[in-house]
């Protein structure tokens, strides 16, 4: 999710001319139409009927379209002419008895027929402008009235990987049902209801408006749609699951500009999506002092990654069953001078969201190669060393291309190489790639079994080598009567598919035994006490420095 905020040109500069009417036709307020000579409205038209201001066909055309809208909850458009003019109108419902309308010129010469209406199927993304006007107008009278109103941002998490795995028309099906079956209203309110409306500011990022102060109130509306969000959504055969994180901002509280007050509440949606959390997050001095260290965290990671200040810290990954040594596991580390050992999760997040997270990865590849060179003679023959690959990475397009020149170098043997692939990242990830891969002797491990949702099926066609179970449900094997259910699937899946099972967090014998009374073949933690090569040890030298 992008954290640059929302620029007021998209809000100022409107062309269209955007109209909340009610469903008997009268106008409720308008905005814009710079352009539009024909159809105009002013101040005093709020009040007024539709029938009043212009010609009856186009007055009977928008409240058709207002009615269906508003029984569909969903966006409906026309296209007509009018004084020799072609027009386009877009209406979505707002609550259960008012519609926006965005009415656009449309260039001369575009062909266009006369009160035809061109989409029955609904639409129910909202226009991003209108909305964006909508809310600054709304914005600005409850600061002028001094009524009381919130704002909203809810990122809907797996709506990128369906586009990905799949294509982005499915993906924009899936957002469609979620937001065509969000209910209508919602309670916390007084008289259980909330006044709302709902715009949709990216393919994965929607925002809401409520009329209220109170969290309480809030908390109830914003959690009513984030609960319809995470029911499954049935397409065919397959559902689908969408994952919402929000965040709150209230006016006079937390901000008193439309435009601060929205950059608010995402900065709230993403601490919610940092923490993995479902509960409705509001904003506060916390999240503000989060967001201003995670910018200075950006700014030194970059210079990190310039400085090769980040490097590579391994374990061993061992044969279960002898102990032998099979493979060398990088991860990625990074001891800054001031900060002393930052987390991996803290500066990884920050690396996804800034977009440096390809730039990190290849400069672990770098790291990787280094490595290999100066430890290798200390090795025997067959042992690999183990990378994992940054999702960022490795959804690009170029990923494949960065394997092959690191290869090319000579430095390590295609087949003493291992690319460690989430599992989250293996669905959306292109098959052809992970082909191309194995072919030029790559081994591929899907990593953080049990974490996502992996298809069986892609994983029975996918040319990988091996499945590392997630830590956490190792972790947990001896005491969770769940984690021991997954580890058994995983492991079953594994050798099901002809696949070698590997397991990270071994740290006792009787994890060990009971990994291997369960079919599991290597694995790795504390367990094994050989000393990992101290590799870090001249860059930590040097930082001192």
């Amino acid at each position: 999710m992008s954290n640059q905020p929302l620029p007021d040109t998209l809000i100022d500069s409107l062309p269209d001319l955007v109209v909340l009417v009610r469903r008997d036709g009268i106008i409720l307020g308008r905005g814009g139409g710079h352009g539009l000579s024909a159809l105009k409205l002013d101040a005093e038209s709020i009040g007024k009927s539709l029938e009043t201001l212009w010609p009856d066909t186009v007055a009977e055309l928008v409240l058709r379209l207002t009615r269906r809208a508003i029984a569909q909850r969903a966006t409906t458009e026309a296209k007509f002419h009018d004084g020799g003019h072609h027009y386009e109108a877009r209406l979505s419902a707002h609550g259960p008895d008012r519609a926006l309308c965005i009415i656009r010129l449309v260039p001369d010469g575009a062909p266009e027929d006369a009160l035809d209406i061109t989409s029955e199927r609904p639409r129910p993304q909202l226009d991003r402008r209108g909305f964006l006007r909508r809310f600054k107008d709304s914005m600005s009278l409850a600061a002028l009235c001094e009524k009381p109103s919130a704002v909203a941002v809810i990122h809907m998490d797996g709506v990128t990987d369906i586009a990905h795995s799949i294509d982005a028309e499915t993906a924009e099906h899936v957002v469609n049902t979620a937001i065509l079956r969000l209910p209508a209203q919602s309670g916390g309110l007084e008289g259980g209801k909330s006044a709302w409306f709902l715009g949709q500011l990216s393919d994965t990022l929607l925002a809401l408006v409520i009329e209220a102060s109170e969290r309480d109130a809030i908390d109830a509306c914003v959690s009513d749609l984030c609960a319809s969000l995470r029911e499954p959504i049935c397409l065919g055969d397959a559902a689908f699951h969408l994952t919402p994180y929000a965040g709150v901002a209230i006016l006079g509280q937390d901000a008193t500009s439309p435009k601060m007050l929205l950059d608010h509440a995402r900065a709230a949606a993403n601490e919610a999506q940092s923490r993995g959390s479902a509960k409705v997050s509001f904003f506060t001095d916390t999240v503000r002092l989060r967001s201003l260290a995670r910018l200075d965290i950006a700014r030194e990671l970059r210079k990190a990654i310039t400085t090769r200040a980040i490097r590579l810290h391994y374990i061993g990954r061992h044969d279960l069953e002898t102990g032998r040594l099979v493979t060398w596991v990088g991860y990625l580390r990074w001891i800054d001078p001031i900060r002393g050992e930052v987390r991996p999760a803290e500066f990884l997040r920050v690396a996804e969201s800034t977009g440096l997270a390809a730039a990190l990865s290849r400069a672990a590849l770098t790291c990787l190669q280094e490595d290999f060179t100066a430890l290798s003679p200390q090795w025997d023959a067959d042992v690999r060393i183990s990378f994992g690959a940054l999702r960022h990475h490795l959804l690009q397009d170029d990923f494949a291309a960065d394997i092959v020149r690191f290869l090319a170098e000579n430095a390590v043997p295609a087949h003493r190489l291992e690319l460690r692939i989430a599992e989250k990242t293996f669905v959306a990830g292109d098959p052809v790639v992970f082909r191309d891969l194995r072919r030029l002797g790559v081994q591929l491990v899907v990593d953080e079994v049990g974490r996502g949702l992996g298809s069986i099926d892609g994983l029975a066609r996918a040319p990988i080598w091996g499945l590392q179970l997630d830590r956490a449900w190792v972790t947990a094997l001896r005491n969770d009567a769940v984690a021991l259910k997954v580890c058994r699937a995983g492991i079953s899946v594994a050798r099901a598919l002809g696949l070698t099972p590997i397991a990270t967090g071994v740290d006792d014998q009787e994890q060990r035994e009971q990994l291997l009374a369960l079919g599991c073949r290597q694995g790795s933690g504390d367990v094994f006490r050989n000393a990992a090569p101290d590799i870090m040890k001249p860059f930590r030298t040097a930082a001192s420095e």
